[in-house]
This record gives C-alpha cells, structure tokens and sequence, in this order.
C-alpha cells in the first residue's frame, strides 16, 4: 500500500456535477481529493481486506446471536428495553441487512485492525460506489494511471443484487420509501444513490424526509400522500430513532426498516468489547473493553476512549502513557464509553488514512479511503480514490 501523487482532471468539478455528485466540496474546503491515490496490490486486497471483512462479518452475527439470547448484553450497549424484542425479533425474522463499512488501519505491513463497524448509516456510498470508478476509467484514458490499473469495487453490482433479493418482501408492500434528514446535501446524494440502485433492481421508490413520516389512526407510518409505508430504507441511525417519540409506535406499525433493528447491536462501538470477549486475540481485533471493565488495566497507559454512540470522530480521546494527547470535540458520551488498544492509523505524506470495507448483503465488495491530518477521522476528512497495480 502506497500513497501516490496524481494529477487531477481539468474538469473534475464539472464531471462530479454531471454525475450528480453535488457534496464533493464542503464550505469552501474540498472533500473529493484526486491530488493523490492509494495504490494495493491484489494480494493485499484480496487476503488484507476482503478475506479478513467476510471473517469478521460472520463473527459480528455470533455476536448479535448472543444479544439477542441474552438481555444482559443489550443492556450493556445501553440499548432500551422498549427495543429488545423488536432487535430479537428482527433477528429471528431474518429481516435482510443491506450495507455497512468496516473501518481498518492498514498500512500493507502487518494485518488490518479493525477500529469500528459502521453498520447502521455509513455514508461514503456514492463516492466509494460510483465516482471513484469514473474517476479510474477517466484516469486510465487520459493516461493519468497505467492502463492496468484496477479497483476493488463492485459495491453498485452488489446494491442493486442485494435490492433485488429483497425485492419479492417490498413488492408485497407496493413502495420502497427512502428517507432522510432535510438540509444534507450529503444524505439526500446518498439516499437518491440508494433508491436509484433499488430502482434499478425494479422496485418502485419514493423519497421522503424523516420530519415528513407521519402516523395514522392505526398507528401505521405513512408519507405526505398518507400512503401507508410498508418498508423503509432509513438514513436515521437507530439510535435517534429509539429516543424519538415516534419510536414507540415503530413495533406496532408493521413497517419493514432496511437497515432492520438488529443493526443496532452492530452499529454500537460497544460491539468491539464484544468481539473482543468472543475472538481474544484474533489478528484483526484490538484489545477493547466496557469502560471500568478491570481487565481494561491490560491497556497499561495507551488507548482510545471512545463513547459508545459517537459520530465522525465526535468526543474521541487518545491517551499516551496514561495523559490525554488528543480529544476530540463533540456531544457524545453520556451513553457511555469504550477504551480500545491504541494502534494509530498509518500515516502518508502527513496525511492519516483510514481504509473502510464496504460490505453489502453481508459480503465485502469494494473499499474507499479517507484522510485526515489528524489521527482521529473526522467529518472534514477528505476522500481518495484507490487503485490495485501490482
């Protein structure tokens, strides 16, 4: 793996709009960066990445198995009580996941380390899905990147297949809904990706704001046409939705979530204490535990805590021999927190990439980048694209 200067296309910004790709800048600052690429080896990707990525997502199952078998486990993700029978009966309904990004350190040298799973509402879809391949086939062309070059990414194929599975449950219920928060560039590209994708599968979709989701007389969701809503693909973290007041009619109101709620086991960082108890010492793991946990003295001075719910790096400190060098800022962590093994990303040029692993109905299927200056990945992190060129 290997961080290499590139030349940007002329009319990158222009493209990006074509394709509608309309958050590649943020305030000024920009988010889609092709000044540089990362460079893999197919053996890295393959054995680094995507092996280890099917692993640890059959390893995150035997993990929600054991939650919803025992309600002490729930109770320490902090998850409430009100929620645990529909996460079990999700579960035991196999209700079908659709997507999440594993987020590694990975620096070519040693074995990724996994440092959380965004399982419930990660963001990056498009840019990784899309975008980033445009930018391989135009590179290519104009003789930016050997002809050669190659990238690990069939996570639009995977969308549309995964739509496709589900597509015999949503037809039941006549209209898919894909909804999110209003005012975010960011999550309407990616819902408007999301039902496109679904579109494409053959579904028939509808766009709806979260704040627009009404309930009627028989405590059925339904959207501006007072259409009742069967299933819904949310950009709504399970989390926000639990401490909403519509939340409460969510069991009786025979609506279909796409992610389903047993992602909220996996999108929980208290998800990496759990693994951690079930697969001590596997490579890809870093040691973590329940913040108080007394096993946690093991970390002897050097480890991230981490709130439980956070964010894009909200309310993440780093401590080094016991002091505080790094924390950032943030709303976070009254739900409690985790302390993980400090193991810092891998740094490039001054720049600290984060390598996250898309999986999509549950197989790995393409990867992205993302830099920050800082050692935590924050929000204003910047996106490269990748290549594999042995």
């Amino acid at each position: 793996m290997e961080r290499i200067a590139v030349e940007p296309r002329e009319d990158w910004r222009e493209t990006a709009e074509t394709h509608g790709f309309r958050f590649h800048t943020f305030d000024g600052d920009v988010y889609w960066d092709e000044t540089a690429c990362y460079r893999f080896g197919l053996a890295e990707i393959e054995n680094d990445i995507e092996a280890p990525s099917a692993e640890i997502e059959q390893m995150c199952f035997e993990v929600v198995q054991r939650a919803v078998d025992d309600d002490a486990v729930l109770r320490r993700l902090g998850i409430p009580e009100a929620f645990w029978d529909l996460i079990a009966d999700s579960w035991r309904g196999q209700h079908k996941n659709l997507y999440g990004r594993l987020d590694f350190a990975y620096d070519g040298a040693g074995p990724a380390k996994l440092y959380e799973y965004n399982a419930d509402t990660p963001t990056a879809l498009y840019e990784s899905a899309i975008f980033q391949w445009v930018w391989l086939e135009q590179a290519v062309e104009r003789g930016i990147v050997p002809a050669d070059c190659d990238q690990f990414n069939s996570i639009h194929e995977a969308l549309t297949g995964a739509f496709g599975a589900m597509a015999p449950d949503i037809r039941a219920g006549r209209l898919l809904h894909v909804a999110c928060c209003r005012d975010s560039a960011e999550d309407e590209g990616t819902v408007e990706y999301i039902a496109d994708c679904a579109r494409q599968a053959g579904l028939e979709t509808r766009l709806i704001y979260i704040e627009d989701i009404g309930i009627d007389a028989q405590g059925r969701f339904t959207d501006l046409q007072d259409e009742t809503i069967a299933t819904l693909f949310k950009l709504y973290p399970w989390e926000w939705i639990m401490a909403d007041p519509f939340g409460e009619k969510i069991a009786s109101s025979g609506t279909r979530f796409i992610e389903p709620a047993w992602k909220a086991v996996l999108s929980n960082k208290g998800l990496m204490p759990l693994l951690w108890e079930m697969f001590e010492g596997h490579s890809n793991l870093l040691p973590s535990w329940f913040e108080g946990d007394p096993a946690a003295s093991a970390l002897s001075g050097d480890y991230v805590r981490k709130p439980m719910l956070s964010r894009e790096g909200a309310n993440v400190e780093i401590f080094e021999d016991g002091r505080r060098t790094l924390a950032a800022p943030g709303e976070y962590g009254a739900e409690g927190h985790i302390v993980q093994a400090l193991h810092p990303l891998p740094r490039f040029d001054g720049n600290y990439a984060m390598v996250g692993s898309w999986i999509v109905a549950s197989q790995p299927c393409g990867l992205c980048i993302r830099e920050d200056k800082s050692m935590v990945t924050a929000n204003d992190a910047r996106f490269l694209p990748h290549v594999i060129l042995d």
